[in-house]
Order: structure tokens, then sequence, then C-alpha cells
């Protein structure tokens, strides 16, 4: 990998990008392409702001979570509901790339900001329209969070223990799913625009049911072909064995995945037991999924006869792709962390250094980074009307008064 230089400009410096969306999803995208340079403007309802602020964890009443997912933005406050919020947002548009909202289906329309008042106002704005259930069918409608999406994918049908109730687990994925298909759509039509700069803004639909039937690729398949609807295994991997959590003698979980055939019989080395490479039930990894239960028990009794420093070190000495469960806590002190830049530090007004994720992917010659946390609303209101509209501190403050910033 080459050294980037330190006169790179980051890769989407010239982009301008006006995000009004909320909680999750449609901010992801923001915060995405704001990590990479743009110049992102988050537009919150004076007052109130993104409900995520209201949501823990919160440090003397700052919000954390928030400081993370709208990082690299600047604040501006605008009340679309009025006509004078619509307005002034329409005169406001044709200075930005980027237009990013997650209403619910119709109410950008009724507010006058829909995609065609805002192409007529900015024909080569990209759009992105980050809902629910999309903009169309019977379900377009209806309010739609990560919870919803991800029980009515599919995906939800396959997690948990297989004699429990389906398992939502601990960060809403469909939210992450679907603020990374956001940006994957934002950053394809920017790429055809500037191949065919003549061609007009194009509008781009993403919701979270759509994201997270996306990524359980094989369910679809699976029934339309075989007339199969997998059930739940718990921690086991249901297409390949052995995949498992297994408890060490010291009491840690430790993940062992042998997808391919060559890292089980590495793995099979690595507990003592060349003998599974030739136990005609583990032969291939269709035999090993049918006897699964008794390929685990064998892992499992190994596992528990061990502590997780002699369990690490015979799965490295023998490189089987296997780690412990590691809590948030045991990933700050991980080395590994530390030398890829996961962890990195920021400034924040209110709370000093803080620190948070880096910027995924690395690029070589113009790599992203984390310049500021996310905004205090409203925070950059007088220095952004000025520059976007050019209204003096007088129509400014009018403008708060009336309550329409």
């Amino acid at each position: 990998m080459t050294d980037p230089s330190p006169a790179a400009a980051p890769a989407l410096s010239h982009l301008k990008v006006l995000d009004v969306s909320t909680l999750l999803a449609g901010p992801l995208v923001g915060t995405l392409l704001g990590d990479f340079g743009a110049d992102v403007v988050k537009l919150e309802l004076p007052g109130r702001g993104d409900p995520l602020r209201m949501l823990p964890p919160h440090k003397d009443g700052v919000p954390l979570w928030w400081k993370v997912a709208n990082r690299n933005k600047t604040g501006l406050t605008l009340d679309l509901r009025t006509e004078r919020g619509s307005a002034l947002l329409k005169r406001m548009i044709p200075r930005f790339d980027v237009f990013i909202e997650n209403f619910r289906p119709g109410t950008a329309e009724r507010w006058g900001i829909g995609p065609d008042d805002l192409l007529a106002a900015h024909p080569g704005l990209t759009i992105l329209r980050v809902s629910g259930f999309g903009q169309r069918g019977p379900y377009a409608g209806r309010p739609g969070f990560h919870r919803v999406g991800e029980a009515m994918s599919g995906y939800l049908s396959i997690q948990g223990e297989a004699d429990g109730p389906p398992q939502h687990s601990g960060y809403p994925i469909a939210d992450a799913a679907t603020g990374l298909f956001g940006a994957v759509g934002v950053l394809i039509a920017l790429l055809d625009r500037a191949r065919n700069p003549e061609r007009a803004g194009q509008v781009i639909e993403v919701s979270l049911l759509e994201s997270m039937f996306r990524i359980v690729d094989f369910l679809a398949i699976q029934y339309d072909q075989l007339g199969e609807v997998p059930a739940r295994t718990g921690n086991r991997n249901s297409y390949a064995a052995p995949g498992n959590l297994y408890r060490t003698r010291d009491g840690a979980w430790f993940c062992v995945a042998a997808t391919t055939q060559s890292i089980f019989e590495r793995l099979a080395q690595a507990i003592g037991r060349p003998d599974l490479i030739d136990d005609p039930r583990f032969a291939s990894n269709p035999d090993r999924v049918a006897n699964v239960e008794a390929l685990d028990a064998v892992i499992a009794a190994w596992m528990a006869d061990h502590d997780l420093a002699d369990v690490m070190a015979a799965m490295e000495r023998h490189h089987v792709a296997a780690g412990p469960v590691k809590a948030i806590d045991d990933i700050f002190a991980d080395p590994h962390v530390a030398a890829n830049d996961m962890i990195v530090s920021v400034m924040d007004e209110a709370l000093g250094t803080i620190r948070m994720q880096g910027v995924v992917p690395t690029l070589s010659a113009t790599p992203g980074a984390v310049r500021k946390p996310g905004p205090d609303l409203g925070a950059d209101n007088n220095r952004l009307y000025n520059e976007l509209l050019s209204l003096d501190e007088t129509e400014i403050e009018a403008l708060r008064r009336d309550g329409v910033i």
C-alpha cells in the first residue's frame, strides 16, 4: 500500500450533501459520505431536532450515539412543515449535489418538497429516499423501524435458538444495511451523472425491508428451488460445520468458523483429533452439517478442557479461522485494533476528547478522516444561512423568532 499524499484532497471534497433524514439509516449515508470529505449539512426541526438525540447513552445530558452517527456534519435547523420553511429549502437546494430524506412516503410531496419540486429547482440533484417499506405497495404508508424490517424480511426468522423465539440482535442491523445500500446508490448515481452530465438527477429509493431481504441471500433461492423454510439454529452455522460458539474452561466464549475443508482439517489437528478427518460422518461439509451434533460435542468437550489462552494458541498455530467473543472493553485493549486505527480520537466542545470508530474502508491515496463529532442543534445556522441564502443577521433572527429555524 502506498502512503497517502499529505496534499491529496479527500475523495469527496467536491460533494455537497443536504441530509434531512432522522435516526440511523438515512443519516448513516450522509456520515459515510462525510467521512470521505463531503460537505454534509444536517438539517433538523428547530427545538426538537433528530429523535436520535433522545436515545441513550447520554453523558451529562449529551447524546453520545449522536456524536458518532452524525459526525463530519454541520448543523442547520429549518421547519420544513411550514410554507416558509419549504420555500427556503427550495431556494437553497441548488447549492447541493445530494439530498437525503427518510420521510414517510407522501410526506415530502405534501410539504411541497417532493422529488418533482426539488428537481424543478435543481434538475441535476441526486435524491435519496429512505423508507421502511418503499415508496409503493400496500405497506408503503406504514411507519417503519429497523426491528420491523428485520422481522418482515425473513432475517429474524433464522435468528435465535432452535427451540426458542426469534431473537433480535443488540444493534439495529437493518439501519446499517440500509445506510450502506443507500450510500452505494448515491455513489452509483453520481458516477453516472459525471459520465452523463446532460442527464437529469436520479431519484434513488431504498428501504429497510428490501435491504434486509437482499442480505439474506440464500433464503429466496432455497425456498424457490427446494421448497425449504430454514429453521433457527442458534449460534450454530446452518450451512457449514463446524461453526459455533464454544465455552472454554475459564468461561470465555470462543467462535470457530471451519467453513472450508482445509480449515476443518486444520481444526482437527489443532484439537488433537486427526481421526476426525477420515471419519465418514465428517468427510465433507454436507456430511458435517448432517452430523453436526456429534461433531459439536467433540469440539465442545475439547474447549471445555482448555483455557482461552491455550485455545487461541492452538488455533493460531494451526491457522484455524477462530477468535474469542470480545466485549467493547476487550476491543479497546486490542493491539490489532490499535494497529489498524479502528478507534480514533476527536475533540468535542462539550466532552473534550472522545473516541469512536475510525473510517471504513481505508483508501491509500485519499483516506477518510473523522474531523468532528455530530453537531449541536442548529450550531451553524448563522454561517450557513448567510452562505447558502445570503441572509443577514437581522433576517436570520426574524426567522428564528418566528420559529422557522
